[in-house]
């Protein structure tokens, strides 16, 4: 959930196509904002899957990536592809997001680390058939359409026989929860079952942000209807010493529950 000031906030309905288009002008407008805010602790070239702070160097969750074609979707400004390229792996990456995607340009200049970005939506991507060993995201682009199975479909569709495919997500029994970093949000407000997303309007009424959500089952589903292979659910404790608050997100949620899901899957 964010950090701007919409004119009303809250879980409804909203036509599917209103809350797709929303992420790209949400992103687009604030960039700048999110990058002030969290850039320091994702680094300009570091690999983060979570605000639990998670490093790729640690997990080891995409495996050994050098010398291979490494696809990241919905890449922000491109910190995880930026590390990967440092790495070895000729990685590429795509926003749906300009803005994300010119920020990812100064942070190349920055780092003096290239990589190469297309704009594009996650569910169409500009890529030919069996072109990636890899294929991952870390909280890009799954939470913002309402058609998240697509995603999945495409991802398995640029990836090469035995490819993975790896993506991070809110977990799903945070949405139960207020989303507040203080004893506030350890009580459950909400069912888990309601799938209904956050929306966030503007002074027009128009939708202009959306966040979508489902159960671990939804999430298991869609991998299996995208004919891809789940290995593992990486779901990361809270670690000691990291006092980080962002979002919801904080020691005192992390030490009692989840806040991020990792499916690990590959394609057979």
């Amino acid at each position: 959930m964010t950090t701007a000031h919409p004119a009303t906030a809250g879980f409804q309905q909203v036509p599917p196509a209103d809350g797709g288009r929303a992420g790209r002008a949400w992103w687009d407008a604030n960039a700048a904002e999110y990058l002030d805010e969290h850039g320091e602790f994702l680094g300009p070239v570091d690999f983060c899957w979570c605000p639990e702070g998670l490093r790729e160097g640690d997990a080891h969750l995409l495996g050994d990536v050098v010398g291979l074609d490494v696809l990241e979707v919905g890449a922000g400004a491109g910190q995880c592809s930026r590390w990967l390229r440092a790495g070895g792996a000729r990685a590429v990456s795509t926003d749906v997001s300009a803005g994300m995607l010119a920020a990812g340009r100064g942070l190349d200049g920055a780092a003096g680390i290239a990589v190469p970005a297309l704009q594009a939506d996650a569910r169409a991507l500009p890529f030919a058939s069996s072109s990636f060993d890899v294929v991952f995201t870390a909280y890009g682009a799954i939470p913002f359409v309402p058609d998240a199975a697509r995603v999945h479909a495409e991802a398995a569709r640029v990836l090469r026989p035995g490819g993975r495919w790896v993506f991070a997500v809110s977990h799903p029994i945070r949405w139960a929860f207020p989303d507040d970093p203080s004893a506030r949000g350890l009580t459950a407000t909400r069912s888990y079952f309601d799938r209904t997303p956050y929306v966030e309007t503007d002074d027009d009424g128009a939708v202009a942000y959306a966040e979508y959500h489902g159960t671990i089952g939804d999430h298991v589903a869609d991998v299996v209807a995208a004919g891809l292979v789940l290995d593992a659910v990486v779901e990361p404790s809270w670690p000691a010493g990291h006092d980080r608050t962002w979002g919801g997100w904080s020691p005192l949620r992390g030490a009692l529950l989840p806040g991020t899901a990792i499916f690990v899957t590959h394609r057979p």
